[in-house]
């Protein structure tokens, strides 16, 4: 039964969120702390997991929870959840977007929704700034201060990722690298 709510949770979240996997951290995250799968900062540490892999987001951290859960079949029914239901239901579309597509009304509905995705991927960001800072128990203030080593990580990183081509892998190993050595 658990390998199944794994599924169908996952495949929820895959289903009614928007933008991509990214975009999707946000409902998975939400979700995966409401049923007591994991809470906030290890969601955080499974985000970070599977940005320092190559590959989709949402599957890849999907299979963290699933694999916490349930082992290799809960990984395998978490990664199946986020992505066979959403492959197939592409699958239709495609063929029947390609009759649609330039009809005002669905330019008009996409319009709408792209703005959602930016305020998702935001939320995201700022729940798990919360988490790395620990802003809920020491206030913003606080945390910014005694967190200004990661502060400052962070915003070297949003600046190679924005002013430079860097592939960002070589931005996370370093990271990791920088990691090991301050951090151990």
């Amino acid at each position: 039964m658990l390998l199944w709510d794994i599924f169908v949770l996952f495949t929820r979240v895959a289903m009614f969120s928007w933008g991509g996997g990214p975009a999707s951290l946000a409902l998975m995250q939400r979700e995966c702390v409401d049923a007591g799968w994991t809470d906030s900062a290890e969601f955080a540490d499974a985000v970070a997991l599977g940005n320092a892999l190559p590959g989709p987001i949402a599957p890849q951290v999907s299979a963290y929870v699933g694999y916490k859960l349930a082992g290799v079949w809960g990984a395998i029914a978490a990664a199946g959840g986020t992505v066979l239901p959403t492959t197939i239901l592409m699958l239709i579309m495609v063929v029947l977007f390609f009759g649609v597509k330039d009809l005002p009304q669905l330019k008009a509905m996409i319009t709408g929704v792209r703005p959602v995705v930016i305020g998702l991927l935001l939320w995201t960001a700022y729940d798990m700034a919360v988490t790395v800072f620990g802003a809920k128990k020491l206030g913003w203030g606080d945390a910014l201060i005694g967190g200004w080593d990661k502060a400052i990580i962070g915003v070297v990183a949003f600046g190679l990722f924005t002013f430079t081509n860097i592939n960002p892998v070589f931005i996370i190993l370093g990271a990791a690298v920088l990691g090991f050595v301050i951090y151990r």
